[in-house]
Parts: structure tokens; C-alpha cells; sequence
């Protein structure tokens, strides 16, 4: 739901609203990444301005501007850019502030400002109006606009051009996982999947190819356009260089690493092969919700029993969804949304295991080792050493240190498991402790006389050396894992905490401590 106005945001009860503060240069459509706690109208945000600044009383103007825009359909550009003037299209339902500035042209202008301002001549102008990094509003509203003298043919074929383009921004924009429109992974779309991952990503290749060549022939005919209306012909040049173009290019690391994303995120029942867009997003999903959720998104709903909000799920109808979730899904989710992430096979959902799997969900058997050859040629490393090393640095540059997937870890790394924030509750620390982390103990106890026997009879001293340097890498996990587990892990599980999602990650995160990867700054204090 999209809130066109205060009074519909009101009425919807909701909490957080979409937020436009600026972002990376982008054109025609995208940035769309913060909310803000808005609900009620923002009382919490204004009672919290009032007691920082009590000399202001109600009139918050100074720090809480326009809210008459708020919501409003928009163009909206990000203030400081050490690039280009970057505007783009903004969707009713967000609101804004100065580092996300924005203008409200009449709705039958809007695409015909947006071409305006996307010009090569506006460009020039601002350069001339500013010469300085910030973008601000009183330099836009001195651009001189003609839309009103411009000839119908010109409006309509400014307009096409401004259309296209934002429809091309978009579905770059919705490609990528952190969209709140993100659909599917698109290597494994129809028209793009080949027969083999690297095949589907030679197609992608080809298709981003083709978008920013496209999309540089609509901004080149957009300048030209506006060039011959403000009568520049001869003084400024259309031709658009394919590095100002702002749209994805295919790179094999960073499409590789967004596939096994997308493999995790599938493993953890966010997504699913079977359905399009998020699956589980709340706080506490279960397998139950999981197959409810794809349920009412792939069959008919008659076929499975739904809790009313008066109501639960009684234990027989919640048994019925859980033996039948595989057959609702290509890929099932991980039982307990908990991946160990250790070096070595010691449990049937380890995230290599299940990456495998999801690669014969995806690809089939055939092409196995074919698709795992691509993908660790692409990363630079085999599957375990990236999932070990490089998963969670890129997961956490991707949703920009506030993770979804957060990573429970022993101080120097002998144990470790990935959860998931959404299906996190108060007993998961529980789980990890006697599910995986005792679990893990006992078996690594157990590989111990073993190595003592092949150290005492192997035939060879290559044999015995392996042998010797097993036990001791095993017996300092050992050791370490008893200290945390005794230390951290145990008391964290008994206090059983809870989380809470409107907080945001870094509430929660700091919650949990150093059960936790640690996130460098993420302590530190915001602006």
C-alpha cells in the first residue's frame, strides 16, 4: 500500500514510510533504500524535535519542512554529488528531506520536467548557476522552463523518451534483492536461464548490454531534443557517454556473489523458486507461515488451512502444512532458519551442502560440478573458503552494515552459523547451543581417536602429518568453542531475548553482542 496523502498514512496505522535522502548518482529511478518512523504523522520524530529544541513550540517548520509535499509524486535528486546531476522519478508514498530534495511539477508536466532536467543543457547550466558539489533547490528553480510554449509533437515524443527511460531505470533497479520490487533473481528468469549458470549469465550479460545501449540512445535523442527547443543547436553536444549511463553492468564476482544471496535467501525461506517476491519478512516466520505464504501466492487457497486473526492453527492443521511443504516448493527452506558455516561438512544443511542442493533445484544434477566452476572462477575462491570469508563482508556491504542474515561466530572463528533476522526469536540462541554448537562439540570429540589411530598406523608420514595437524586445528576449536560456549553462548541463550523490528538492526544487533561477527561502526553514533 501507498499512501498518497497524511490523511491516508494516518488511517493505515503504519509505522515506517518510504524515505527519499539522496543516495549514489542514479538517473530517471532508483535510491529507494530508507525508511522513516513516520506513524501518526511523525508525533514521535516532532515530541522529540520539541525537546531538543524547546524555543521552537509547535512551529517545527525549521526542522520539519513541507510536509504538505510529503507523499506526493515526485522528482527528487540527492544534494551533494561529486558526479553529475542525477534526478529521478519519485512514486507517490515517500517523503523527503533536503539531502533528498525535490520538486512538484504540475502532473501533465512531470515527465516533461524530469527530460528538462535530465539534459545535457541543464547540466551546463548548473555548472554555470553552481560551480560546486551541492545541488541546491534555489539552483534548480532558477532553470527557465518552456514547457508551456512547446509544440504537442514535442511533448509527446520528450515524454515517450522520459517514460522508457524510467522504465528501464526501474527494472534495473528491481533487479537486485535490496528492491523493495525485487521479483526474482534474474539469471534464473525465463528468456534468460540457459542450460548452465554461466550460459544464463552470458544471456544477462547481453540484456544489461543492450539496456545501457538503449537507454544512452534515449538520453542522447532527450538532449538533442532540449538542445533545438532552447535553440543551442551547434553550442552544446546530445552524444552521452556510456560512463554516465546508471544502470547495472554485468560482472561476473558481483553476479556470482548475488546468486548465492539469493541461494541463502531461498535456504532461509525469504524467497522461493516456486513464488515471486518476499516470502517470509516478519518477525518469527515459521515453516508454517512459509508454506501459507507460497500457498496462497501458487494454489488455491481452499487447499490449505489459514489462521484468522481471531484464530491459530490447531496442531493437526499445522502438522498437515508441515508434511506437505515439500511438495509446495522446488527448494524447501532450512527447518529452523540456522546455517552452519564451518570448514567442513559436519551437518546436512551446511550452507555448501544446500548450495549444492539448490544448484540441482536450479540447474540439475547434470550440470553440477559445470555451475560450481563458474561460480568459484567468478568469485576468485572455492564455495566453502567465499562462505567462510567473503559471504558475510558482502552481505554486509550490500545492505550497508545493517544485515539480514546475521552471523553467530566464536571469537576466532572455529564456529560459526548464519541466522535469519526474520525468523529469529527468543529461543534461537537455544537452538544454535544445543542443536549446532553441542552438536558440533560431540562430533568433533568423535573425530579425535580416530585421527589418534591414523596417526599411530598410517603407512605413511604425509598420513600421519595430515592426521597430527587435524587434531590440533580440532582440538583448539574444541577448546575455544567450550570457553564460548560457557562464556557468551550459554548466558545469551538462558536470558532468552527478544528482538524487536521496528528497533532496526542496530538495536538489535548490539543486543546479541559478541555472540556476533562484529560489524565495524556499527556502534558509532549517527548523524
Amino acid at each position: 500500500m501507498k499512501c498518497s496523502n497524511a490523511v491516508e498514512a494516518i488511517a493505515s496505522a503504519r509505522k515506517w514510510f518510504p524515505y527519499n535522502k539522496g543516495g549514489e548518482y542514479r538517473r530517471w529511478y532508483g535510491n529507494n533504500e530508507l525508511v522513516v518512523n513516520w506513524k501518526d504523522n511523525g508525533e514521535e520524530i516532532k515530541e522529540n524535535t520539541r525537546a531538543v529544541y524547546p524555543e521552537l513550540g509547535d512551529n517545527l517548520g525549521w526542522k520539519i519542512s513541507n510536509e504538505g509535499y510529503y507523499f506526493r509524486s515526485a522528482l527528487t535528486w540527492t544534494t551533494t554529488s561529486i558526479s553529475y546531476f542525477g534526478i529521478r522519478h519519485s512514486d507517490i508514498g515517500f517523503l523527503f528531506d533536503v539531502k533528498g530534495s525535490s520538486c512538484f511539477p504540475r502532473d501533465e508536466d512531470q515527465y516533461l520536467v524530469l527530460g528538462l532536467l535530465s539534459s545535457r543543457l541543464v547540466s551546463d547550466m548548473l555548472a554555470c548557476l553552481n560551480p560546486t558539489i551541492e545541488f541546491q533547490t534555489g539552483n534548480i528553480a532558477t532553470i527557465p522552463v518552456i514547457t508551456g510554449v512547446l509544440e504537442p509533437s514535442f511533448k509527446g515524443a520528450a515524454n515517450n523518451i522520459v517514460k522508457e527511460a524510467i522504465a528501464i531505470a526501474r527494472a534495473d533497479w528491481d533487479n537486485f534483492e535490496t528492491s523493495w520490487d525485487f521479483r526474482d533473481q534474474p539469471l534464473l528468469r525465463p528468456g534468460l536461464k540457459g542450460a548452465t549458470l554461466e550460459a544464463s549469465w552470458r544471456n544477462w550479460e547481453a540484456q544489461s548490454t543492450a539496456a545501457i545501449r538503449r537507454m544512452q540512445e534515449l538520453e542522447t535523442e532527450n538532449n538533442r531534443l532540449f538542445i533545438a527547443a532552447y535553440g543551442l543547436d551547434g553550442e552544446l553536444q546530445p552524444a552521452v557517454p556510456e560512463e554516465q549511463i546508471t544502470l547495472a553492468r554485468a560482472d561476473a564476482r558481483r553476479d556470482m556473489a548475488a546468486f548465492l544471496s539469493y541461494a541463502v535467501a531461498c535456504m532461509m525461506g525469504r524467497f522461493s523458486l516456486s513464488a515471486p517476491g518476499l516470502i517470509l519478512a516478519d518477525a518469527g516466520g515459521t515453516l508454517e507461515d512459509y508454506a501459507r505464504i507460497l500457498a496462497a501466492k501458487t494454489v488455491a487457497s481452499d487447499q490449505w488451512p489459514v489462521a484468522s486473526e481471531e484464530s491459530q492453527l490447531t496442531s493437526e492443521e499445522s502438522q498437515l502444512i508441515t508434511d506437505h511443504l515439500p511438495l509446495t516448493t522446488e527448494f524447501p527452506p532450512d527447518r529452523d532458519g540456522i546455517l552452519p558455516v564451518l570448514d567442513g561438512e559436519w551437518f546436512e544443511d551446511d550452507v555448501v551442502t544446500r548450495t549444492r542442493d539448490f544448484l540441482r533445484a536450479t540447474f540439475g544434477e547434470a550440470t553440477l560440478r559445470e555451475n560450481i566452476r563458474f561460480i568459484e572462477a567468478s568469485l576468485g575462491r572455492d564455495l566453502r573458503s567465499y562462505f567462510l570469508t567473503d559471504f558475510y563482508k558482502d552481505h554486509l556491504q550490500t545492505y550497508k552494515k545493517r544485515p539480514i542474515y546475521w552471523m553467530i561466530q566464536s571469537p576466532r572463528r572455529g564456529f560459526s552459523v548464519l541466522l535469519y533476522l526474520h525468523r529469529y526469536t527468543r529461543d534461537t540462541m537455544n537452538l544454535v547451543l544445543n542443536r549446532y554448537l553441542r552438536d558440533y562439540q560431540v562430533k568433533l570429540r568423535n573425530r579425535l581417536p580416530h585421527l589418534a589411530l591414523v596417526q599411530a598406523t598410517a603407512a605413511t608420514a604425509k598420513e600421519k602429518t595430515e592426521a597430527r595437524k587435524e587434531a590440533e586445528k580440532l582440538t583448539k576449536i574444541l577448546v575455544e568453542c567450550e570457553e564460548w560456549e560457557r562464556k557468551t553462548l550459554l548466558p545469551l541463550a538462558q536470558q532468552r531475548i527478544a528482538l524487536d523490528l521496528d528497533d532496526g538492526v542496530k538495536v538489535n544487533y548490539l543486543k546479541l553482542g559478541e555472540a556476533l561477527a562484529p560489524i565495524p561502526g556499527l556502534a558509532a553514533k549517527e548523524e
